[in-house]
């Protein structure tokens, strides 16, 4: 059974999923500190997103919501909810009609809301007023592809079932992000910078992409070969931001669903504010690193 899924028959406060687009999960803010247990932590990629799309609607900062890999889905609303998109400018619609982004839209019982695919940028968030309401794990009701923690990904039909909604605290003024075609991204070397010969200019002096093979574990990097010393490490731990070498040279950022250990040198580690850009970097964005004191 989808542990996404609500099995009740109670029309209160539920919505229906219809369509999930390519990839629909529920995330909140993630379950960290549990490093030691072997589980990453998981939670919302852009979690600047997701707590303004939570403000947006009077719901927790921590509250769940769904984060949508490019858009495409559509629901149900079996309830009056007030609900929120945000993260890259995309077209929300209700019963056809458009609506707003970035802003609180109401949802009457039977009314359905449709969202497109971002104009730029990966990942789109919605919130909804209550939360989804699944059961936690671990502390968190976030969704972790890599040990398979916390609910299942969404399917069609799926019935999510939603808290107590809140008070909406006021708009928030913050335009939708526009993810850029090129990115520089600071990184503090080490702590396996020694791998690398004069690591900080191979890195000030390279040129990547994001390859299609990125996803919620990792943002993988095609282009310049950082040379580094042949073998490997250890297994030791790993932090999100990390950007671990392999024997080929090219680079892997680790984002939320990351594995905890490793063992392949970290020439370093990026800032964890600047990863919700490396999240929302679609294939083919150009990436620099500035090497940081």
């Amino acid at each position: 059974m989808n542990k996404s899924m609500n099995t009740s028959t109670s029309p209160n406060r539920t919505v229906t999923i219809l369509t999930t687009g390519p990839q629909a999960l529920i995330q909140d803010l993630g379950r960290p500190g549990n490093a030691h247990l072997g589980v990453p932590p998981s939670g919302a990629v852009d979690p600047r997103s997701l707590t303004l799309a939570n403000r947006l609607v009077g719901n927790d900062e921590t509250a769940a919501g769904l984060e949508l890999l490019l858009g495409g889905l559509t629901l149900t609303a079996g309830t009056s909810c007030t609900i929120a998109v945000t993260g890259p400018p995309t077209e929300v619609r209700v019963d056809g009609r458009l609506a707003d982004s970035h802003h609180p839209v109401h949802l009457e019982p039977g009314q359905t809301l449709a969202i497109g695919t971002p104009a730029t940028g990966l990942r789109t968030y919605l919130a909804l007023s209550g939360g989804i309401d699944v059961e936690e794990e671990l502390g968190s009701r976030s969704t972790d592809l890599l040990s398979g923690i916390g609910p299942d990904p969404l399917r069609d039909n799926d019935v999510l079932r939603l808290g107590t909604p809140g008070t909406p605290r006021g708009a928030d003024v913050v335009p939708p992000h526009h993810a850029p075609e090129t990115l520089v991204v600071p990184i503090l070397l080490g702590p396996r910078d020694d791998w690398f010969e004069d690591a900080e200019t191979q890195l000030r002096q390279g040129s990547w992409t994001v390859s299609d093979r990125s996803n919620r574990v990792g943002t993988r990097l095609h282009g310049t070969k950082l040379n580094r010393r042949d073998g490997e490490i250890p297994s030791e731990g790993m932090v999100t931001g990390a950007v671990q070498v392999p024997p080929d040279g090219q680079p892997v950022v680790f984002l939320n669903d990351h594995p905890t250990t490793g063992g392949y040198p970290v020439i370093g580690v990026v800032d964890r504010d600047h990863l919700r850009f490396l999240g929302q970097a679609r294939p083919g964005t150009r990436i620099g690193f500035r090497p940081a004191d």
